[in-house]
């Protein structure tokens, strides 16, 4: 009873597992590949995982301490599922911490750019430069158009929801 007490996970780093479990449930949606025409491909997914996450952590953002307890949890899930993905791949562990840091950098630089992106609307041109730009860029020709809607769409979903219940790991995704 004690040792359980001592090893229970802190309710954050619950609540960033189950929204990181959400981010990867809504990004594996195949209307994503097939309708929208993002690539099917580890860069493609990647892209759309960072989108996600991108999301919560916008919404998280300048919400209290709590939320920020939870957006830390929320990118140490994705990390750490990174991390898991790489090894699995069959990246050796010597190499594991030289992607880790190109993969960490890749996606600071995407966090950046969408707050950028995002700090420009209504005029949703950088957003869709940049989902061009990242998401879309083995996809030569593919229009961002539908995913910035969705994007847009999502976004105000995120900021509906009650903050008590994304803080406990509970979001409800519009569809794609």
């Amino acid at each position: 009873m004690i040792l359980e007490r001592l090893f229970r996970p802190k309710p954050a780093k619950i609540a960033g597992q189950k929204l990181y479990a959400g981010v990867v449930s809504q990004a594996r949606r195949p209307d994503f590949y097939s309708r929208l025409g993002a690539p099917d491909t580890v860069e493609g997914r990647f892209e759309l995982y960072s989108l996600h996450v991108v999301l919560l952590l916008d919404r998280l953002k300048r919400q209290g301490a709590a939320a920020g307890v939870v957006a830390q949890a929320l990118f140490d899930a994705y990390v750490s599922a990174l991390d898991d993905a790489l090894r699995e791949m069959g990246v050796g562990d010597l190499s594991v911490g030289k992607k880790m840091r190109k993969l960490g950098e890749a996606f600071y630089g995407r966090v950046k750019s969408y707050e950028a992106a995002l700090a420009s609307l209504p005029d949703e041109g950088p957003l869709g430069a940049l989902i061009t730009r990242t998401v879309y860029a083995e996809a030569e020709g593919a229009p961002a158009e539908a995913l910035v809607a969705y994007v847009m769409r999502q976004r105000q979903a995120l900021a509906d929801q009650p903050l008590e219940g994304i803080l406990a790991g509970e979001v409800e995704w519009a569809a794609p």
